[in-house]
């Protein structure tokens, strides 16, 4: 694989990730990018954003050369035989992906041409983006010099990127080019020692895998999340519910958690941008739209949960447990909570809260919250707690101390992480999701 030698542009989160594992296969990386202060903290072997086991990769993979980073992207490509674009695509005020950062990356590659390259798409891009790419760079490119064009989407968690990465459900290759996949192929080699299952396809199935799998599983959160809301008025538990569907083997039990509903910089800009290729595509795409309708709807159901079970918040402080959008992150893009602390405030409430990674990219979004050092702080002299972000850490806290600690002992949690008993035993008002939670009603809540 000595001849194998990768440039990924954009140091974003899945340029990194992708760029890191790629060297632990011991393929010779260069992640390129035009922020020079994103390369050189790099350099000095600090990372942008929270990912379990990321520093450690990057930091390995430096060591022992295989991994580096550089603002030079046309040297990057001209040294390299597979090309990966990795750059941001976001949503546009219609829902639409924005390609102009994919698009640059075509223009670059293209100007960059030395010889035969393996241009790789793992930005998510609408169906035939590819041959929009193609086009782009064969306008700038020499015309003798041949080159070709691959999707291969990714489907890393934020929170266990780089085990899903390392260790996934499959590899999707969409390519016209038989030489393609080869190349393709040896790059993942690896991942063939441990049987991993690969789907070899065209471009535009590909790109299509990439947004109705995302697509899908939002669809079973807002599913599970109106099968919550039912629950709670028939006095069904939606656990046991989802647990019994889940054990059918056709449904499978993952994505069946209510909550607050999504958030993160994927499933609602790709939900979108599948409303908008079925609509350029002559199709209404209803899944899709009641899809984020039932998660607006979501959030604000929650705001209205809180004040029920508060009785009134205006002039109240509550506490929040948890800021991201998801545990083992600090990604703030799209989190519930954003939604649900400024309707809150608008009611009157004071905030404070605690996340163990998001609270700086947290102060970018509220700067009016107190800001605690730990759960208890926040718990400290508090009229509610809201239980927002399942983080770990939450689960075994000392509750009896919380409780003593609090102004009123009222907890709402939208994650479902405590027992209802057990929070009643212990003295609080407790409301949850779609659970019978005895003690969580407006009357014991309010003065």
């Amino acid at each position: 694989m000595k001849h194998l030698q990768i440039a990924v542009i954009g140091t974003g989160y899945v340029g990194l990730v992708s760029g890191a594992c790629f060297a632990d296969f011991g393929i010779k990386v260069t992640c390129a990018d035009i922020d020079e202060r994103k390369i050189q903290q790099l350099k000095a072997g600090e990372i942008p954003f929270y990912e379990p086991g990321l520093f450690e990769k990057i930091q390995t993979n430096v060591e022992q050369g295989r991994l580096g980073f550089t603002t030079d992207v046309a040297a990057a490509i001209r040294d390299a035989l597979v090309v990966i674009i990795a750059v941001g695509t976001p949503a546009n005020r219609d829902g639409t992906p924005n390609l102009e950062a994919v698009e640059t990356v075509a223009r670059d590659i293209g100007r960059n041409l030395t010889g035969y390259k393996v241009v790789v798409k793992k930005s998510t891009v609408p169906p035939q983006t590819g041959d929009r790419l193609r086009s782009i760079i064969e306008a700038e490119a020499d015309e003798d010099i041949e080159f070709d064009v691959v999707s291969n989407p990714e489907f890393l968690r934020e929170g266990s990127a780089i085990e899903d990465f390392m260790r996934p459900d499959r590899v999707v290759i969409g390519a016209e080019s038989e030489r393609a996949v080869g190349i393709m192929k040896e790059l993942y080699s690896p991942l063939y020692l441990i049987e991993t299952p690969f789907v070899i396809t065209d471009m535009p199935t590909a790109e299509m895998i990439k947004y109705t799998s995302n697509a899908f599983l939002a669809t079973k959160i807002s599913f599970i999340n109106e099968i919550a809301n039912i629950c709670e008025g028939v006095g069904a538990d939606v656990h046991q519910v989802a647990r019994a569907m889940g054990l059918d083997g056709r449904i499978s039990p993952k994505f069946l958690h209510p909550g607050p509903g999504f958030g993160g910089s994927c499933f609602p800009k790709d939900v979108s941008a599948l409303l908008s290729a079925a609509e350029a595509a002559g199709y209404d795409f209803m899944i899709g739209e009641a899809v984020l309708r039932i998660n607006r709807a979501q959030r604000q159901l929650m705001v209205d949960k809180i004040i029920s079970v508060a009785g009134d918040v205006d002039g109240k402080t509550i506490g929040f447990f948890g800021l991201a959008f998801k545990p083992n992150t600090d990604d703030m893009r799209d989190s519930p909570t954003i939604d649900i602390i400024q309707k809150l405030q608008e009611s009157g409430a004071r905030i404070r809260a605690y996340d163990p990674a998001a609270m700086d990219n947290a102060r970018g979004i509220f700067v009016d919250i107190e800001y605690c050092t730990d759960a208890y702080e926040v718990a400290d002299d508090a009229d509610m707690l809201v239980v927002a972000t399942e983080w770990n850490q939450f689960r075994n806290l000392d509750l009896e101390k919380v409780r003593k600690s609090m102004r009123k002992p009222i907890v709402v949690d939208l994650r479902n992480i405590y027992d209802p008993k057990k929070m009643r035993a212990l003295g609080f008002t407790y409301d949850c999701i779609g659970r019978p939670c005895p003690g969580g009603d407006s009357e014991t809540g309010a003065e």
